[in-house]
């Protein structure tokens, strides 16, 4: 396949129906994989997909709510664009056809070889390409559960028919194991190339039956292949205080966001005597606290590293509300000044 034979799909995002979500004080809305939008109009990769909010694609239509985003990227030649960190609010399961795919979640890196699936879950970030994407073709499907932490309990599409049992089994193995990656058969193989058809001929939704029976048919191989692994299932991993924990690591990126003890708790996704509860075992600390020694860190790094911000700026940066009560806090705990501490540090160095 030349260059010239790459498709380009006429990207359209409404942004006004994004149903946006908080994992750690920042609101995240459905990934727009601008990277691959702007790859597509240089004609340096094939795409095609259908979905909805701000995911490039044909419009989905009412007749697979749940369903965000299905769809393939055919690259067959080396790539020069990559998507970095990001979440989706669903779980997402990732299918290599053939070529390779750097690839990252949370902490892990591999390479992806045909044949190999990923699922990853809405608290889980990761990364396709190291920094580029491979030469391949990749598929996707996105589902949205209605979750956004471990603990919250996963609600299904009601077009999803599994059995319910067989849907309890699915849902605890995804729930109670995060392996990143699995190796796949001819079976699902055949199955992601058929969705590949179906989203290749949509028109307006003229497929959506058929997109309906082919995730169920890939969820029920899904069931097959993790109940073949004889997956080691960790009940903890679903536990409240894991996604508190979950919630106090990713604090560090937002610090300056006007937290309140029930916003925290809120974003957190857990009530606020449980929040309060993790957060003193986990800590220590209550959960306000912690919130403010964090803030005073990030504000002696900002001292150290940046002589250019006044303590006004480092304040405001770091969250404190003025700077007289920035500079009345660190003066307690720091036995002087913000300024004083600067200098001081400065002529140790």
């Amino acid at each position: 396949m030349q260059n010239n034979d790459v498709q380009i799909i006429s990207v359209k995002i409404n942004v006004q129906k994004i149903t946006p979500f908080e994992a750690d004080g920042i609101v995240y809305h459905a990934d727009t994989c601008l990277p691959l939008v702007d790859a597509v109009e240089r004609r340096k990769v094939k795409f095609k997909a259908l979905a909805r909010y701000t995911y490039p694609g044909e419009r989905l239509d009412n007749n697979t709510l749940g369903l965000n985003s299905i769809g393939y990227w055919d690259a067959n030649e080396p790539q020069d664009w990559g998507l970095d960190w990001h979440r989706n609010e669903g779980i997402e399961i990732h299918f290599l056809e053939s070529g390779y795919m750097p690839y990252s979640q949370e902490k892990k890196e591999i390479e992806l070889q045909p044949n190999d699936l990923t699922i990853t879950r809405p608290w889980e970030a990761h990364k396709v390409g190291n920094p580029y994407v491979g030469v391949g073709k990749f598929y996707w499907v996105i589902l949205d559960l209605g979750v956004r932490r471990p603990h919250q309990n996963w609600v299904w599409p009601e077009w999803i028919i599994l059995a319910p049992k067989d849907l309890l089994r699915l849902t605890t193995i995804l729930r109670h194991n995060e392996d990143v990656r699995l190796r796949s058969n001819k079976h699902v193989r055949n199955c992601f190339q058929r969705i590949g058809r179906a989203v290749d001929t949509d028109e307006d939704g003229s497929n959506s039956s058929l997109i309906r029976l082919l995730v169920n048919e890939l969820l029920v191989l899904l069931l097959d292949l993790l109940d073949s692994e004889n997956m080691e299932l960790n009940e903890e991993l679903t536990d409240s205080s894991r996604s508190v924990k979950l919630f106090l690591n990713e604090l560090e990126k937002n610090l300056a966001e006007t937290w309140t003890i029930e916003k925290m708790a809120d974003s957190a996704g857990v009530g606020l005597t449980r929040f309060t509860h993790h957060c003193k075992n986990l800590t220590n600390l209550t959960p306000m606290r912690y919130l403010m020694l964090r803030r005073l860190n990030m504000a002696k790094e900002i001292l150290l590293n940046n002589n250019d911000f006044s303590v006004a700026e480092v304040a405001f940066s770091c969250g404190f509300s003025t700077s007289q009560y920035f500079s009345t806090v660190f003066k307690k705990h720091e036995n002087c000044t913000p300024i004083e501490y600067r200098l001081k540090k400065q002529e140790v160095v």
